[in-house]
């Protein structure tokens, strides 16, 4: 399938961060507030999921999140994911199906890393899944413009700009 079958097929939506994306999950029991770190404002349901899709032609902006994401491949070419810790550490992992070549199929961006996702082959895309716990809410959302991700890391400008859309 392509990319635009995909999209249609999944009745995927713009997400802010940039690529396509649709829930597909969320779990029916919740974690009340009280029981949750301080960090989170009301109640998260236990999971949620989405398909993801993301072009050559756009990336998924820094951002962050407040859970663990798990990501999952399924379909396309190579998704480089960039990573920047709270303490500024800057890594990447490389995630799609080429195992011999260092790309994984799983990969858990660990809570409260910045991160930011690109399709490297041109004019192609890569197909996959974000599962979030406790469940996303976009209270959790964080989606800093360029000028304040570099304010925050001014060691890692370079990749800042590439990947920030304001």
């Amino acid at each position: 399938m392509t990319a635009k079958e995909i999209i249609n097929h999944f009745e995927l939506e713009k997400h802010p961060e940039g690529g396509y994306f649709k829930e597909t999950y969320r779990s029916k029991g919740a974690i009340l507030e009280q029981n949750l770190p301080e960090y989170f404002e009301g109640n998260r349901n236990y999971c949620t999921s989405i398909y993801f899709l993301l072009t050559s032609a756009n990336f998924s902006a820094f951002h962050k999140i407040q859970q663990d994401e798990i990501w999952h491949f399924y379909e396309g070419t190579t998704l480089k994911l960039h990573l920047i810790s709270p303490e500024g550490k800057y890594s990447y992992i490389l995630i799609g199906n080429d195992y011999l070549n260092n790309e994984v199929p799983q990969f858990t961006v660990p809570a409260h890393f910045y991160f930011a996702a690109e399709i490297i082959k041109k004019d192609s895309f890569a197909f996959v899944g974000c599962t979030v716990s406790p469940g996303f809410d976009f209270k959790d959302f964080v989606l800093p413009s360029c000028k304040e991700l570099i304010t925050e890391f001014p060691e890692h400008k370079y990749i800042i700009e590439q990947l920030t859309h304001q």
